[in-house]
């Protein structure tokens, strides 16, 4: 599974970003950024307005991930799609 904190820091540090600057970006305090570095996931919308601020498409990396786990199980995306029948989320 991604850690999706390592990986924001990462595309900051790789901009030469500061700590500093991002939080003013997210109107938080640095501590808080920390906070987000340390975290395995992120609400989506959180990731939405960080993937602006950095310019870049943190979304992607779950997507990979998807795409590299349906190739590996075929079978991956049977039982979601058996749930939204049930649920009558599509026909």
């Amino acid at each position: 599974m991604i850690h999706i904190g390592n990986v924001i820091e990462k595309i900051l540090r790789d901009q030469g970003r500061t700590v500093t600057w991002f939080a003013r970006s997210l109107y938080c305090d640095r501590t808080n950024v920390y906070k987000i570095f340390q975290r395995e996931s992120v609400d989506s919308e959180m990731l939405y307005r960080i993937s602006k601020i950095l310019s870049h498409d943190f979304f992607k990396y779950y997507s990979q991930e998807l795409e590299v786990e349906s190739e590996k199980d075929p079978e991956f995306f049977k039982e979601e799609e058996n749930v939204k029948k049930r649920n009558g989320m599509y026909k």
